[in-house]
């Protein structure tokens, strides 16, 4: 039996968000379906929807969000109906080479995030004889949808599901980019470029590590503020500013790490953060866009320097969502200050112009019902 949704689609690139209403097939085998509660706006749906990113369309936006399970398919062992769940946009099926190895942001059950199919090649939602798929085959935009158990994770009751939403994506990409991708140790020096809602957990991360120049780059003056609630040490509207100042506070050593979290990646950014960084120095691109490494090689190996993209912050659902939604229990990871403001459905295009207008550390969109 189908129900009807309301939901966000985009039905090609370029085109605004559409609220339109969705039929909604029932959960298959190792499928749930989920009530959701909230949905975070994260840069990366707006990526999909100008058209920088590779997708099918027509697609339901959202793949960051929390709620209940409502209903189980066949076989499902990993939640059971009437959980409260987060959903990752990576799934982690516990059983390919890389969930085996400790790389569950690399399961293979994610290849088919660009299309939003399931593995059988079918869709659950549908309008006028279309399919819609869900983007990271989530679709989180919509007030239901049926997702793979293995993009599940059980959250306390106590939690609530706009802190939960922020989980799924944004906060382990982030934290992860300086705890697990650049390894930030104690007493070294960070220049974080771009302080959003990912670059502002970038920016906890590396403080939790121990780091002791946390250095934001950001010409917002209301993101740099915020960077400073979540343990920024100092803060500069502008790349060659932070430059000069990494150079005086290292006395000409430069920095440890640098990471990039901008909203769309570029060329200049790119070297900006390989000319902070010093001898074995680390450059970790987290950034969606059309940046190239265009660098000066014998600098490059006569500084031993390194660069490498991160996805998912090289972070493991399964163990790092509870972990930091235990950090964030402790007070030692800070989830309410994220938010700045919250969205009906209809307002999904308004809350994505106020995060390009520079307004908001994150956006969520809270479902009604």
């Amino acid at each position: 039996m189908t129900i009807t949704t309301r939901a966000a689609v985009c039905r090609e690139p370029r085109r605004p968000w559409e609220i339109i209403d969705l039929d909604l097939d029932e959960p298959k085998a190792h499928e749930v379906r989920i009530r959701f509660h909230a949905a975070g706006l994260c840069h990366s749906d707006d990526h999909i929807q100008k058209g920088d990113a590779q997708m099918r369309f027509p697609v339901v936006g959202g793949h960051e969000g929390a709620g209940v399970v409502e209903a189980v398919g066949a076989d499902v062992t990993r939640v059971a109906a009437g959980d409260h769940v987060v959903c990752s946009f990576i799934p982690a099926c516990g059983q390919c080479r890389y969930c085996s190895t400790g790389h569950q942001n690399l399961c293979d059950a994610g290849k088919n995030a660009s299309t939003g199919e399931f593995p059988d090649g079918t869709f659950r939602f549908h309008a006028g004889g279309e399919d819609f798929g869900g983007l990271c085959v989530l679709g989180t935009f919509s007030q239901y949808a049926v997702v793979s158990e293995f993009s599940c994770i059980p959250i306390p009751r106590d939690i609530p599901f706009e802190i939960a939403a922020l989980v799924g994506c944004g906060v382990p990409t982030g934290w992860g980019s300086a705890v697990y991708a650049a390894g930030v140790r104690a007493g070294e020096t960070v220049v974080i470029y771009g302080a959003g809602g990912v670059g502002s957990n970038a920016v906890q991360g590396a403080r939790y590590a121990g780091a002791k120049h946390v250095v934001v780059v950001d010409p917002v003056e209301f993101k740099r503020d915020m960077a400073k609630v979540f343990g920024a040490t100092h803060t500069f509207a502008d790349a060659k500013e932070a430059h000069e100042f990494v150079v005086e506070t290292t006395w000409g050593q430069l920095a440890d790490h640098a990471i990039i979290t901008v909203g769309v990646l570029h060329d200049e950014v790119i070297a900006r953060a390989l000319d902070v960084v010093g001898k074995s120095g680390k450059v970790t691109i987290t950034a969606v866009g059309g940046g190239w490494i265009d660098a000066n090689a014998g600098l490059f190996i006569g500084y031993q320097r390194r660069a490498q993209g991160a996805l998912f912050g090289n972070c493991n659902p399964l163990y790092d969502v509870p972990r930091l939604l235990g950090l964030y229990r402790s007070g030692d990871l800070k989830l309410d200050e994220l938010i700045t403001r919250r969205y009906s459905l209809d307002e999904v295009n308004q809350g994505y112009q106020d995060m390009l207008d520079g307004k908001n550390i994150r956006g969520v969109i809270v479902h009604e019902h």
